[in-house]
């Protein structure tokens, strides 16, 4: 904005370019030597070859655009003389030009957006036509000469974002003619000169991120003509003087005011639309209510209230209603009561209410709106939308690093990035700088903190913009906290969790004897029964079986978190009565958070496993229908060099991927062709190893192939989801399972790419042609033979293979305790119909 400003401030010599361009005049010798060596201490070094850099030799030239000149009185005769110099965003590495002074009718001054250094020369202030001085995102050190009050011409000071410090010279206050100041992003120190007061044409005032000290200056609600007062994070105190006589303010940032004695009352008594672009009035310690006269709601240019983090109470004035105009309303962290409007809750604008004391009335709920969770879709309304967590202890890690700033020369390295970290409500980090901290830009830099987690509430971790820092580089709204990674990890140690062991007393009690009502599965290790503990905790109990050679002569049970809504399989493809009807977004929202799942498995747990028994019957969803993989009988730790050949393969036929089932070779990549398989069940609803197409297809992922061959995957989709979707979000779903289940290992991604390309943020390759239907039926008749001769040899010799029901295998009798803890049974004779 002040840019604009700048230009408009400098109209008056606009008119005379004309006078230029007829080539009739010519620059002075000893401007055009003073030129010379302005551009040298600038840095500039391409305009050397003009000898004057203002005749129409140099007409749609850089340096035609970097200097204007035009016709100039100069002690009662006229002459054509250098009026503006214009080097915004040239990243100029020199110092400030004292030799300015020799172009007497300079006028505008810009060197916005450079990489200059050193002080602001004090004979700048003999220059007595300046209107404009624009310093702006620079490096520029040392304090603001006193002498620059000289220039009694002068209508813009602008000097924000750069390392200038000490008090401001009280004579800056005689500048009568001064309309922008601008000095935001310093190391200003001080109060505000008195002497200020008499700045009465000031229209914009700027004095954010400074360590300035006292209170702000009554003498502001006289600056009549102000339309802009930036205070944010400027170490100034309360109160806010009434601010209501300012007619034309439009945008308003007072925020983070140190802390005060006194209470602050609100500093305007009406809020007038037609005049508002930004109202922002956080962390500043108001108190009372929130004020109840919106005028002139007509007026739409009204985009940002925020009026968070004070101690504001009451209820929400009806007349708030005229800001459904808003972009951004944030009431975050007040006292406020009452019920929340109707309008708000059927809001589609960015709206943060968290943090109070509101209540809902059932009767403000628009009947095509749905609370899931208890959010809505831009509006927070309460303390978090985070998932809960479990009594304990934990250790949260946040991984930073600067990807927007430079490392060079320019002034896109010059950005500063600042702002406090709290977790669990307590700051842990105030003015957390990730380039300080991490010596440099683009380095990663992780820091873990402690936190404690009681009742089973929530994890919460906040980050909070302070108002410090640059707010425009290298442009506009690069500002504020930037986190690249959170993980959360649970602490065991030290911690009663009182999971022990239970008698078989306590168990008999808890599954009524282990009663057929309650048996909820049975698999090849043993049945599994639903159990109601004492306390009232619902738990899964496997009793295995003395067939599963998991045991000793002693019965062995182990207990397990009941899962309400069963497996996946069951709600997709199991037994009718128990199918659920699973929209769209809830299958998209499981199938990621299989991946998700994987991903941490893979990646980014401390010790790498491999699950290798991927399914359906494995992916557990809780009463919310969150996936859990469960059972991880047959998980393998990775080793080293991510590969292991193994003479036992484990898993389910149909789920292995090829180059484990044939040649015991296992990856990762072989849980991720096991996601693609579970991937296309989401997507069709049926299994991979019980639906039978048609025709040419021999099983699901066949089906799919052939589909793709034909351009017809949509018919892929479950006809049990009517027309409730995006088709580009189904094909999305079907590519990236295809990709997964590729023959070939090295095609699969990473289970963390796979999470990027089924939320849409990662494009999804194309896949080779090394995926061709005739390769995968030629792998699975081959893997089906491999299955038969397992099948054959389990019959004469069932101590050295065990065929489970549900068609998962071993090579060996081990101890694994691979086994499904909600199992489907199939039936026995499921292979032979499949020949």
């Amino acid at each position: 904005m002040f840019l604009v400003r700048l230009l408009l401030a400098s109209n008056v010599i606009m008119v005379c370019f004309a006078t230029f361009a007829s080539g009739a005049s010519k620059l002075p010798v000893d401007e055009v030597e003073a030129l010379r060596d302005i551009f040298n201490t600038l840095g500039k070094k391409d305009w050397r070859k003009f000898s004057d850099p203002c005749t129409p030799s140099t007409a749609g030239t850089a340096v035609m655009d970097a200097v204007n000149c035009s016709n100039c009185v100069i002690n009662g005769s006229e002459s054509y003389r250098v009026v503006g110099i214009f080097l915004k965003r040239q990243n100029l590495t020199g110092t400030l030009p004292q030799d300015l002074v020799k172009l007497p009718c300079l006028q505008v001054l810009d060197l916005a957006g450079n990489y200059l250094n050193g002080s602001i020369p004090s004979a700048w202030g003999s220059m007595r036509q300046l209107v404009t001085i624009s310093l702006y995102v620079n490096r520029v050190t040392g304090s603001i000469p006193r002498d620059l009050a000289n220039i009694r011409t002068l209508r813009s000071l602008t000097v924000a974002f750069n390392k200038l410090y000490g008090n401001l010279p009280p004579e800056l206050g005689t500048m009568s003619s001064l309309e922008t100041l601008s000095l935001s992003s310093n190391n200003f120190t001080g109060e505000l000169p008195p002497s200020f007061a008499n700045l009465t044409s000031l229209q914009d005032f700027e004095i954010s991120d400074n360590q300035f000290s006292g209170q702000i200056p009554d003498y502001i609600q006289n600056w009549k003509n102000l339309t802009r007062l930036f205070i944010q994070a400027s170490g100034l105190r309360g109160p806010i003087p009434p601010l209501d006589l300012l007619k034309s303010l439009s945008e308003l940032r007072i925020s983070d005011l140190n802390e005060s004695d006194s209470e602050v009352t609100f500093p305007l008594k009406n809020i007038n639309i037609s005049q508002w672009k930004t109202l922002i009035l956080r962390n500043c310690n108001l108190t009372g209510q929130l004020p109840d006269q919106i005028v002139d709601p007509r007026k739409t240019d009204f985009k940002t209230l925020d009026l968070s983090f004070n101690r504001l109470s009451g209820r929400i004035p009806p007349s708030f209603k005229e800001l459904q105009t808003v972009d951004h309303l944030y009431l975050t962290r007040n006292l406020l009561t009452g019920p929340i409007p109707a309008w708000i809750l059927n809001s589609t604008k960015n709206i943060d209410l968290s943090f109070n004391s509101f209540t809902i009335e059932k009767s403000n709920l628009s009947s095509s709106r749905t609370c899931q969770n208890r959010e809505y879709p831009g509006i927070n309304l309460f303390k978090s939308s985070s998932m809960g967590n479990e009594t304990g202890k934990y250790t949260v890690r946040l991984h930073f690093a600067e990807i927007v700033f430079t490392d060079d020369e320019t002034y896109s390295s010059l950005g500063r990035r600042i702002f406090d970290i709290y977790i669990q409500e307590k700051q842990v980090r105030k003015d957390f700088d990730i380039v300080k901290e991490a010596g440099g830009v683009r380095k990663p830099y992780i820091e873990s903190f402690n936190a404690v987690v009681v009742n089973n509430s929530t994890l919460q971790i906040r980050f909070y913009w302070a108002g410090k820092g640059t707010t425009d580089i290298p442009s506009k709204g690069d500002y504020g906290p930037l986190i690249s990674a959170i993980s959360v990890e649970f602490d065991l140690r030290g911690l009663d969790l009182k999971t022990g062991t239970f008698t078989l007393r306590q168990i008999k009690t808890a599954t009524n004897n282990f009663d057929a009502a309650n048996k909820i599965g049975e698999g090849g290790f043993g049945s599994v029964y639903k159990g109601l503990l004492s306390d009232g905790t619902m738990v899964a109990v496997k009793q295995l079986s003395s067939k599963s050679k998991q045991g000793n002569r002693n019965q062995l049970l182990l207990v397990y978190e009941y899962m309400e809504n069963n497996s996946l399989a069951r709600a997709l493809f199991g037994p009718e009565e128990y199918q659920l009807q699973l929209d769209w977004p809830t299958r998209h929202r499981i199938c990621v958070g299989i991946a998700r799942g994987l991903a941490y498995l893979h990646e980014e747990s401390r010790l790498k496993i491999v699950h290798r028994d991927i399914k359906a019957t494995n992916v557990l969803l809780d009463k919310n229908l969150n996936p859990k993989i469960s059972d991880f009988g047959m998980a393998k730790l990775d080793e080293e060099d991510n590969t292991h050949i193994s003479t036992r393969i484990a898993g389910t036929y149909g789920y292995m991927a090829p180059e484990y089932a044939l040649h015991g070779y296992l990856t990762d990549k072989a849980d991720v062709y096991s996601f693609g398989i579970v991937a296309l069940e989401i997507v069709s609803g049926k299994s991979n190893t019980s639906h039978r197409p048609r025709g040419e297809s021999l099983h699901l992922l066949d089906w799919a192939l052939v589909l793709k061959e034909k351009g017809n995957l949509l018919d892929l989709a479950d006809p049990r989801l009517g027309s409730n979707y995006r088709k580009e979000d189904v094909m999305r779903m079907i590519n990236v399972a295809l990709l997964c289940a590729n023959v070939s290992a090295a095609v699969r991604p990473t289970m963390s790419s796979v999470v990027s390309m089924l939320e849409g943020s990662a494009v999804i390759p194309e896949l080779g042609p090394n995926l061709s239907i005739v390769d995968d039926e030629m792998k699975v008749k081959a893997l089906w033979d491999h299955f038969q001769d397992k099948k054959e040899s389990s019959m004469g010799n069932s101590q050295t293979q065990s065929v489970l029901t549900d068609d998962q295998f071993t090579g060996t009798t081990s101890s694994t305790s691979a086994v499904d803890l909600y199992p489907i049974n199939m039936d026995s004779s499921y292979w032979e119909k499949r020949v």
